[in-house]
């Protein structure tokens, strides 16, 4: 579990922050969990990438006590071309698999579903659609994640301090 924010460094690729896990508390983790320890969780979890699907999701994490006053470096991918490139590694989960802060929801590595697997259209009937698929994450990294950017965007809380780079649009024609 990283209590903080951890900051590394790479003399090729610069430097990289990987976010604290401070929506994790260890003691509601324990309570939750079926079938594996809090360690073997924390093993599961930082052996993926995770990616929000919703505008909304991202903008609550953004306004979160923890980071509204932090300047966070935001990439939007196009999630078509993502899962194209890796359908064999992604999976999806109905929770914010990652949080204990608000209502811990039961879970094991079983919340992680094969796109193909997950029950969508069960889930979308009771909720709205930023609640019915919360995560979308690919095991260990996605090394080509600089072919699928199509924004890059530095916010602080949801608002937009600059947008550095976007993807032109292509032109009907070309």
């Amino acid at each position: 579990r990283r209590a903080q924010c951890e900051t590394i460094t790479h003399p090729i690729h610069g430097v990289a922050v990987i976010r604290d896990q401070k929506v994790l508390s260890d003691s509601a983790l324990a309570k939750c969990l079926e079938g594996v320890t809090p360690r073997q969780w924390y093993e599961l979890l930082n052996r993926k990438t995770f990616f929000w699907l919703h505008p909304e999701r991202l903008r609550r994490l953004l306004e979160g006590r923890a980071y509204r006053g932090r300047k966070h470096c935001v990439l939007t991918v196009d999630t078509r071309r993502l899962i194209e490139r890796n359908a064999e590694r992604v999976t999806l989960s109905p929770i914010n698999s990652g949080s204990t802060i608000w209502n811990p929801m039961p879970r094991s590595p079983a919340i992680f579903y094969q796109i193909a697997n997950f029950p969508f259209d069960h889930r979308h009937r009771s909720r709205p659609v930023e609640n019915t698929v919360v995560e979308l994450a690919v095991d260990y990294s996605v090394p080509d994640i600089a072919e699928l950017v199509i924004a890059v965007e530095h916010r602080k809380g949801n608002r937009l301090i600059e947008r550095i780079w976007a993807k032109e649009a292509p032109v009907p024609g070309r």
